[in-house]
């Protein structure tokens, strides 16, 4: 089976759980563990692969992808240690806004460590990804990061690769970004990456539940804490903007009435730095029942946020590829809906999940005018 080359943009903790799936999954009795889809189309869990890596920190630049994703600030869990040579060097990327000013000069190295090596300009990076033979492009970009997303969404246009957008910078979601993809028919899926089993897919779910059985869902919150590059990114609340937006239109989008602003809360609280890349979410839901008497549900999740991503990212990335392969552009309705928070149209969970299922069973997906 032929592989399906992938570019990463940013090599931090998301990119490390993904590249380690790629070779724990290649043990074939571990496919019945741990996987959204075993295949998709002709392509199982371990026909990935990365041909090119690009990230800004002096301690992965320069350094082949296998020993780059175990760099620091990277603190996610390592479930897979023996990762053979990619043969992909790291390469020097373009700053811009994907570095806040408060992530240096962090104790115990947690903060970012900009390169010395100039930036790459988006001929650099255009070069990079043809001469690489990629397909599909990854950004994993923190939040935020608004200037540089569009730079390598250019720089992917150009170069002519679909693209899984895991981050809350409105492309795929955004009409005129999605028109220039359809109009060059590349495929991409996005906008910012559910996770697996995480804070929004069971808010969702517990929203979803209080509409099915009659209960009117009047307040919630979604709390979340966690210690890795992403919260430490969050602090600074200029950054959130898309990313709390994003997280909320999720929520708001499966609820039998839109709840006003003042009575729903959701979004990343706090950066704990021991808590290394384990999420703590703490979720709250207050409904009346028959009779107008009052309950609430609060439920406590405790998961591993970069694998977790990378559990719906492998599926993205072959449904991209899928496309590719039918030569279908644009954004991908279904497989956007299932696997991202903010896509260009929100469906229900069960309803995105048949819509992907069909997707990767017919011979093409029909895109919205």
């Amino acid at each position: 089976m032929a592989k399906i080359k992938v570019a990463i943009i940013g090599v931090g903790n998301c990119a490390s759980s993904l590249v380690q799936g790629i070779t724990y999954y290649a043990d074939e009795e571990r496919q019945a563990r741990g996987l959204i889809h075993r295949d998709i189309g002709q392509y199982g869990p371990t026909d990935v692969e990365f041909v090119l890596a690009i990230d800004t920190d002096g301690r992965k630049v320069g350094k082949d992808l296998a020993e780059a994703i175990f760099a620091m600030p990277n603190c996610t869990t390592v479930f897979e240690k023996d990762i053979p040579s990619t043969g992909v060097t790291v390469m020097m990327g373009n700053t811009l806004d994907g570095m806040a000013a408060h992530m240096f000069d962090v104790a115990g190295g947690r903060g970012f460590e900009r390169a010395d090596q100039p930036d790459a300009t988006a001929e650099q990076i255009v070069e990079a990804i043809k001469a690489s033979g990629a397909e599909v492009l990854i950004n994993f970009l923190p939040v935020g990061s608004e200037e540089a997303t569009r730079f390598y969404m250019e720089c992917a246009l150009q170069a002519g690769v679909g693209v899984v957008n895991c981050m809350p910078v409105f492309i795929a979601s955004d009409p005129k970004w999605e028109a220039r993809f359809r109009e060059a028919n590349l495929p991409i899926v996005g906008d910012d990456v559910k996770a697996q089993l995480g804070a929004t897919i069971v808010h969702r779910a517990l929203s979803s539940l209080f509409r099915a059985r009659g209960v009117p869902l009047e307040r919630t919150y979604q709390l979340n804490t966690g210690g890795n590059t992403d919260f430490m990114n969050m602090l600074d609340r200029a950054r959130l903007a898309s990313k709390k937006t994003s997280k909320t239109e999720s929520v708001q989008s499966v609820l039998a009435e839109r709840m006003a602003n003042e009575n729903i809360h959701v979004g990343p609280s706090d950066y704990v730095p021991w808590l290394d890349d384990n999420k703590l979410c703490f979720l709250r839901l207050e409904g009346k029942l028959f009779g107008d008497v009052p309950m609430n549900i609060e439920v406590r999740l405790s998961v591993e946020d970069s694998p977790n991503s990378a559990g719906v990212v492998i599926d993205a990335i072959r449904c991209c590829k899928l496309a590719l392969d039918r030569g279908v552009g644009g954004a991908l309705t279904g497989p956007s809906a299932y696997f991202c928070k903010h896509p260009a149209e929100q469906f229900s969970d069960d309803v995105a999940a048949q819509m992907t299922r069909d997707f990767i069973s017919g011979p093409v997906e029909v895109i919205p005018a």
